[in-house]
């Protein structure tokens, strides 16, 4: 059994999870040694990554672009650690349906909504005030900016990245590492690797 949590990357986002009331946090793990032997907001960052492997607790990867975060996840896999090393933080004011499911390592925090029979994959992080609705499916590695909201059946494959105050239509396809400016309303399938961006959204450099 783990005992206690790290942080991985003493980034904003592991302070937004640290303000959002997160409990039983040992430390914070980072790649900068000038941010060793300090703290964020009052936890100790104890070294860089390559501890983790080494180390009893639980870990959550606080590290917010997409495919940084996923980088982490398959270089500690290396080193032995697998899904059940990685905790899941859902702050107090956010709600998941309970017919709904959300993956080890993922993050949802302050007021996001996560209504009926949507399927949240591992390492999803959802910024404040996100809403995600009946059988929408968020692949692993996916991150919502803050306000996005998604209709009902929305998938959003690996990695995207969908920015803030973006409004995804019912039943439309996100593809894998696409982006969506913020601000945008996506009304047809963005195709992977893409950016989009705009009302509606299109893909950048497209003619209006």
């Amino acid at each position: 059994m783990t005992q206690g949590l790290l942080l991985v990357g003493a980034s904003g986002l592991a302070r937004e999870v640290l303000a959002a009331g997160i409990t039983g946090v040992t430390g914070i793990l980072d790649d900068d040694v000038t941010l060793h032997d300090t703290e964020v907001a009052g936890v100790p960052v104890v070294g860089p990554l390559a501890l983790a492997p080494r180390r009893a607790e639980q870990l959550l990867v606080c590290v917010g672009p997409s495919a940084t975060r996923r980088a982490i996840v398959r270089r500690f896999a290396k080193f032995g650690v697998d899904d059940e090393r990685y905790a899941r933080f859902v702050a107090r004011s956010a709600r998941i349906g309970a017919s709904s499911d959300l993956a080890p390592g993922s993050i949802l925090l302050d007021s996001v909504v996560v209504t009926a029979d949507a399927r949240l994959g591992r390492h999803v992080v959802a910024m404040p005030n996100c809403t995600v609705t009946h059988d929408d499916v968020l692949e692993d590695f996916v991150t919502l900016a803050a306000g996005v909201a998604l209709g009902g059946g929305v998938r959003v494959c690996e990695a995207a990245y969908i920015g803030m105050n973006a409004a995804v239509r019912q039943g439309l396809t996100v593809g894998a590492e696409a982006t969506i400016g913020m601000g945008a309303v996506v009304v047809s399938n963005v195709p992977n690797h893409q950016t989009w961006a705009g009302v509606p959204a299109r893909e950048l450099g497209e003619s209006a």
